[in-house]
C-alpha cells in the first residue's frame, strides 16, 4: 500500500483548523491534531516543522481560500462586504482563527505573504477606484478597506449577549437581516 502524502497533509490541515479555532496556538495540542487526522505527531513536524508552522499553514490556506472565493470588486463594495459576510457565515471558524492570529501573533514581526499581498492588491484596487471618481475620498483607500472588512465581520465579533438582544428583534431571518445590515452600512459609508 502506498502512502498519499498530500492526503495526509490535507487531513492534518483539516484537523489543525478545528483544533486551532477551538484552542488557539498556545492551547492547541499536536497529539490531538495527529489523532484527529489519523496520523502521528512526527508527520506534523515533517510537513510543517513546528506547531507554529502548522498554524501558519492553516491560516495561509484559509486566507488563500477567502481571497479566491471572495474577490474584491471596488465598484461594488457593499456587494463585496455581503459576500465576505456570507463567507464568514459558511465558515464560522474563520473569524476564530483570525482572532487567535491577532492575539497570539501580534508583535512577532512575522507577516504572512498571502495576507500582505492580498491587502496591498485590495488597497490599490480601492485607490484606483477613488482616483477614477468611483469611490469617495473622505477616507484613504486603506482606511476605507479596513472599514469594509470590519463591517463584514461585525456580527462574528459581538458577544453572545449583544447578539441575543439583537436577534430577538430581528425575527426569524436573522442571517438575512444581518447581511442586509452589513451591505447597507457599507453603502451608507460610501454616501
Amino acid at each position: 500500500m502506498t502512502r498519499d502524502a498530500e492526503a495526509t497533509r490535507r487531513r492534518l490541515l483539516r484537523a489543525a483548523t478545528e483544533e486551532f479555532a477551538a484552542y488557539g496556538i498556545a492551547g492547541a495540542r499536536v497529539d490531538r491534531i495527529a489523532a484527529a487526522a489519523q496520523s502521528n505527531k512526527a508527520q506534523i513536524y515533517h510537513y510543517f516543522g513546528s506547531k507554529d508552522g502548522l498554524f501558519d499553514a492553516v491560516f495561509d490556506a484559509m486566507c488563500r481560500e477567502t481571497v479566491n472565493a471572495v474577490p474584491i470588486d471596488p465598484t461594488d463594495l457593499p456587494g463585496y462586504a455581503g459576500r465576505l459576510f456570507d463567507s464568514f457565515e459558511a465558515r464560522p471558524w474563520m473569524q476564530r482563527l483570525a482572532t487567535w492570529y491577532r492575539l497570539e501573533r501580534a508583535g512577532t514581526g512575522t507577516l504572512l505573504p498571502v495576507v500582505v499581498e492580498s491587502n496591498a492588491a485590495k488597497i490599490e484596487a480601492v485607490a484606483a477606484a477613488q482616483r477614477d471618481g468611483l469611490l469617495p475620498t473622505r477616507f484613504t483607500a486603506a482606511e476605507l478597506l479596513g472599514l469594509v472588512l470590519h463591517l463584514s465581520g461585525f456580527w462574528s465579533s459581538n458577544t453572545p449577549e449583544f447578539d441575543a438582544r439583537l436577534d430577538a428583534r430581528l425575527g426569524d431571518d436573522t442571517t438575512g437581516r444581518r447581511r442586509q445590515v452589513v451591505t447597507e452600512a457599507v453603502a451608507a459609508l460610501l454616501g
